[in-house]
C-alpha cells in the first residue's frame, strides 16, 4: 500500500510539472510571437573588434529610434563572430537556428561576411552586410545584400585620385590573407593601368600577413622601386604600422587605403606618422544630405560625444534596410523580408538614398578623405556615373 501511495504522489507531482513546465513554453513562446529578432553577427574581439564596435554604435542608434514594427517590438540578438571565419559561420548559424531571427546585419570585414555567406542562403534568411565591400560576398547569393558600395568602385575611385594627383608610378602593399585587401588591390590596379595607358605603372606588389608587425623587408624593397605613392588597403592596425615604419625608412610618398582604415585605431597607432594618407569612405558631415543623416548626427554626437566615422553610418544604414523590409514585405517571413529587400529603392538612409542592384549591392558614391592634425578630414566627393 505504501508503494502505490508513494507512486501515485511521484506521478501526480510529474504531471503538475508537466503541466507548469506546458505553460512555462506557452508563455515563451507567447512572448517570442510579441517580438521581431533582428541578428547583429560582428567582430567584437580580435583584430576587427574596433571598426565592429563602430558598426553596433550605428545599429543601436537605429534600434533606438526604429524599435517596433508591424505593431511588434524588434528585439537585437548580438553574437561576436570574433573576427574569426569559422566563428562567423558558427554565429550565423546560431542566430539563425537557435534563435530564429527575420533578418541578420552584418558582417564587417568581406572575410567574415563571406564565411557566413553558405549558411544565410542554405537557410534563406536575408542578411545585410555593413562594410563588406567584396563583390564576393553578394555573388551568386540571393539572401545577401550590403549598404556600402562595393571594391571595383571604390578601387576606381582611388585609382582617379591618384592619377589626378599626377602620380604614375605606384606600388601596392596588399594583406594577402584579407580577402577585402587582395580583391581592393586588384581594382585598383586594373583601374590605375588603364588610366596610364602603361601596363608598368604598378612597380611593386608586396605582401604581408595579417597579424604581421614588422614590414622592413616589404619596405625596404618598396624604397628601391621609388614609387610616386603606395595603395596599402587592409586591416587599420597593420596599415598604421606599415606607414610608421615606412616612414622610420624615410619613405615620405602618399599612403592611399580604403575604408577600413577609418577608425580611431588607425590614428592612435599610426600617430604623426599617418598625417596625409588618404582614404576612401562612405560617410561625412559636410555631405550629409538627407533627413535622416541630421537625425543620425545629432544621436551620435549626444551619446558618444565624438564625429561618427562612415562605420557607424553604415550600421545604422544596413539595419534601416532590414526595418524597411519587414515593413514593406508586411510579414517575418524571412522569404518575403527578403523579397522586399531586395525591392529597396530610394530609401532615405544616413549615406544618401539607397537603392539595391540586382545584385543587392548599395549604389552609392564616395567620400575621400584625409588624415589632418589627427583627425579625418574631408577631401572630396564622388558620386556614382
Amino acid at each position: 500500500m505504501k508503494l502505490k501511495k508513494v507512486f501515485s504522489v511521484l506521478l501526480a507531482s510529474a504531471v503538475m510539472l508537466g503541466a507548469l513546465t506546458g505553460c512555462g513554453s506557452e508563455k515563451e513562446e507567447a512572448k517570442d510571437a510579441d517580438v521581431i529578432k533582428i541578428g547583429v553577427f560582428l567582430p567584437l574581439t580580435g583584430d576587427n573588434a574596433a571598426g565592429g564596435e563602430l558598426e553596433l554604435r550605428g545599429i543601436k542608434l537605429a534600434h533606438e529610434r526604429y524599435n517596433e514594427v508591424l505593431g511588434k517590438k524588434v528585439e537585437l540578438v548580438v553574437g561576436d563572430n570574433k573576427s574569426d571565419k569559422a566563428e562567423a559561420a558558427s554565429v550565423a548559424a546560431r542566430l539563425i537556428e537557435r534563435d530564429k531571427v527575420t533578418a541578420i546585419v552584418g558582417s564587417y570585414g568581406s572575410s567574415l561576411s563571406m564565411a557566413a555567406g553558405s549558411i544565410v542562403k542554405e537557410s534563406k534568411v536575408p542578411a545585410i552586410g555593413t562594410s563588406c565591400t567584396n563583390p564576393q560576398v553578394t555573388a551568386n547569393n540571393d539572401y545577401y545584400f550590403r549598404a556600402c558600395f562595393i571594391d571595383p568602385f571604390q578601387g576606381t575611385v582611388m585609382a582617379n585620385y591618384a592619377y589626378n594627383q599626377g602620380y604614375r608610378k605606384v606600388a601596392i602593399v596588399q594583406e594577402v590573407s584579407n580577402d577585402y585587401s587582395v580583391g581592393l588591390s586588384k581594382f585598383f590596379r586594373e583601374a590605375f593601368t588603364k588610366l596610364t595607358n602603361d601596363n608598368e605603372c604598378i612597380v611593386d606588389v608586396a605582401n604581408y600577413q595579417t597579424g604581421d608587425k614588422d614590414f622592413t623587408a616589404v619596405l625596404t624593397n618598396l624604397k628601391a622601386q621609388n614609387p610616386d605613392a603606395v595603395f596599402a588597403p587592409g586591416n587599420f592596425t597593420e596599415s598604421a604600422l606599415l606607414i610608421k615604419q615606412a616612414r622610420q625608412l624615410g619613405i615620405d610618398v602618399t599612403f592611399m587605403g580604403g575604408d577600413t582604415w577609418e577608425t580611431q585605431e588607425f590614428i592612435d597607432v599610426g600617430g604623426k606618422e599617418v598625417e596625409g594618407a588618404v582614404l576612401s569612405t562612405a560617410f561625412d558631415r559636410d555631405k550629409a544630405s538627407t533627413e535622416e543623416a541630421q537625425i543620425f548626427l545629432k544621436a551620435y554626437v549626444d551619446e558618444y560625444k565624438a564625429e561618427p566615422s562612415a562605420l557607424s553610418a553604415l550600421g545604422y544604414d544596413a539595419y534601416l534596410i532590414a526595418i524597411n523590409g519587414i515593413k514593406n514585405a508586411n510579414s517575418t517571413d524571412p522569404q518575403k523580408v527578403r523579397d522586399a529587400i531586395a525591392a529597396t529603392k530610394d530609401m532615405e538612409a544616413v549615406t544618401g538614398k539607397t537603392t539595391l542592384d540586382e545584385n543587392g549591392d548599395a549604389i552609392k558614391a564616395a567620400v575621400i578623405k584625409t588624415v589632418k592634425d589627427g583627425k579625418f578630414t574631408y577631401l572630396d566627393f564622388v558620386d556614382v556615373k
